[in-house]
């Protein structure tokens, strides 16, 4: 290549101009048009484009590293602990016509207070590093089709049973408690997956995931969205003269609550109506309905600033199962959630009745349990679901007389003994049938709320089936379990009499003791305790 080539090629590639190519000082600028009117000589410009290029290069790939950093940086700040911690598992719920399944989230709030933000939050310094407590536990319920949402709310004092659970960090085994106690305390069993195991024994309910959320995490979201609108009918302030109560001060009607202001509304029972957890949970989930309206109304929360910090302040917040890990995986959640219009939208505190101080739950709780599991709507506005199609076994039944069958008594419930005999009964009507290889369990008695037939295998679900078939039991209340080793039959609570099961007409409207509210109800207001206003 000569020389004058070699100086030519530098300058088109925007290198270095040879020192023999200077223009002269009166010289046009190098793209100012010739004097003969021809086309300007387009070194400059090419000049110009590539640099630009080479700098627009660096750029896209300084973004996309600091991008991949950021998002690793959202992703360490979650934490995570395992679902379910608990020996029994309750099987997903079979898809619907479409194919699609519900989903099933559980929001816990500990009182944690394992920090100094948290104690300063939480106050009772005594208490700094104990054991913490789930003191707000919602059932998010998503329904397959995501055209709605139910929210069941459980009352911290609510007594019943914790099942063993073993921590999984050191092992240790936390057996089932004895007798009841407060459901809050499941939190100190090994972490959130005994809640969510201490929820599916006494629901039914499969749970899917869990979100747990300390004191600074609710501070730190509220500031993020800028506040969440929440209404007293009368002045308030949440103190009494022994000191007791959140410390929340408003004036009457609407306000926006934000840092520790939202985390005294939310803790708040001194003041509010009558003082007990179930007001709390009332109060909660007005702010639950305001906040889900604010995030899909709040035209401040499009700004990239606001995102980038509401992202940074949810992750930093969260403990979540491995199924929600990761910030996308996180998205995908909300992407759903967010398929709900408000409307659609039910807030229930779980049905139950005072035990002393405490409370448990009430036949209308495991009606309420019942419309979660069977995916129906608690605003009654969807039509009326299709029974599921159950598959006809792969197996076929053994002949009667070979079919061993054991029957036990379930019929004990929290309120009520076990009906007596009632094994030894439904035992002898199969014998009369033909199944004279049908036994009572006489081990004890067991608490099952709904008649069903279990069975541990494939090859033994036909036998369950005709066994349920003759006794009138309907073929969804026949279940594989790895809990048994044959086919099983428990007569449960809805059979206490008779020999013939009589599936009980299902009433599948929302029970008025839930004391159901609508999402896009934002004329709720707080009820002030009238020792508590100023």
């Amino acid at each position: 290549m000569t020389q004058n080539a070699t100086r030519e090629t530098a300058r088109d590639e925007g290198l270095a101009p040879a020192p023999d190519d200077a223009p002269p000082d009166d010289a046009p600028p190098a793209d100012a048009p010739p004097a003969d009117g021809s086309a300007p000589r387009p070194r400059r410009f090419r000049r110009v484009l590539k640099w630009s290029a080479a700098v627009l290069a660096l750029l896209i790939l300084a973004a996309g590293a600091a991008g991949y950093l950021y998002y690793r940086k959202l992703n360490d700040n979650i934490r995570r602990d395992p679902l379910n911690l608990g020996d029994s598992k309750v099987a997903a719920p079979t898809p619907n016509a479409a194919g699609q399944t519900p989903l099933n989230i559980l929001l816990i709030g500990s009182d944690a207070r394992d920090s100094e933000e948290n104690q300063k939050l939480g106050g009772a310094r005594e208490t700094f590093g104990s054991t913490p407590l789930a003191d707000v536990q919602m059932l998010v319920h998503l329904s397959a089709d995501r055209s709605n949402m139910s929210v069941i709310s459980m009352p911290r004092d609510t007594l019943l049973h914790i099942p063993k659970c073993t921590d999984p960090d050191d092992g240790t085994v936390y057996p089932a408690s004895e007798g009841r106690v407060m459901t809050n305390q499941s939190l100190g069993h090994g972490g959130p997956g005994c809640t969510v195991a201490t929820w599916q024994e006494l629901t039914g309910i499969h749970i899917d995931h869990f979100v747990m959320v300390d004191f600074a995490g609710v501070v730190a979201m509220a500031d993020a969205v800028g506040g969440v609108p929440v209404c007293v009918d009368a002045n308030i302030h949440s103190r009494d003269s022994q000191g007791h109560g959140s410390g929340l001060k408003l004036p009457k009607g609407t306000h926006p609550v934000k840092g520790e202001q939202a985390l005294q509304w939310l803790r708040t029972r001194y003041g509010f109506e009558d003082g007990s957890d179930l007001a709390r949970a009332k109060a909660q989930h007005m702010y639950m309905n305001s906040l889900a309206r604010q995030l899909r109304e709040n035209a401040t929360l499009s700004s990239p600033n606001n995102l980038r910090r509401l992202a940074e302040e949810a992750t930093r917040a969260l403990t979540v199962d491995p199924g929600l890990d990761t910030v996308k995986k996180l998205y995908d959640l909300s992407t759903e959630l967010r398929k709900v219009k408000p409307e659609r939208i039910t807030m229930t505190t779980m049905p139950n009745r005072y035990v002393g101080a405490r409370v448990e739950p009430t036949e209308d709780a495991e009606k309420l349990f019942r419309l979660v599991r069977e995916d129906i709507a608690l605003d009654g506005r969807d039509a009326k679901p299709k029974p599921p199609v159950v598959k006809p076994p792969t197996d076929p039944a053994a002949d009667d007389s070979a079919i061993a069958v054991q029957v036990r008594n379930g019929t004990r419930t929290d309120t009520l003994a076990p009906a007596g005999g009632r094994a030894s009964a439904i035992a002898g009507e199969l014998q009369e049938k033909g199944f004279t290889s049908a036994t009572a369990d006489a081990d004890g008695a067991y608490t099952e709320k709904r008649t069903v037939v279990r069975f541990p295998s494939a090859d033994l679900e036909g036998d369950a089936r005709r066994v349920a078939a003759v006794l009138g039991i309907p073929a969804d209340a026949v279940k594989r379990s790895t809990d048994v080793s044959g086919v099983t039959l428990v007569v449960g609570a809805d059979w206490r009499e008779g020999t013939r099961y009589e599936a009980p007409e299902e009433d599948d409207t929302t029970p008025e003791s839930a004391q159901a509210l609508n999402g896009a109800d934002d004329k709720a207001c707080m009820k002030v305790s009238p020792g508590f206003t100023w």
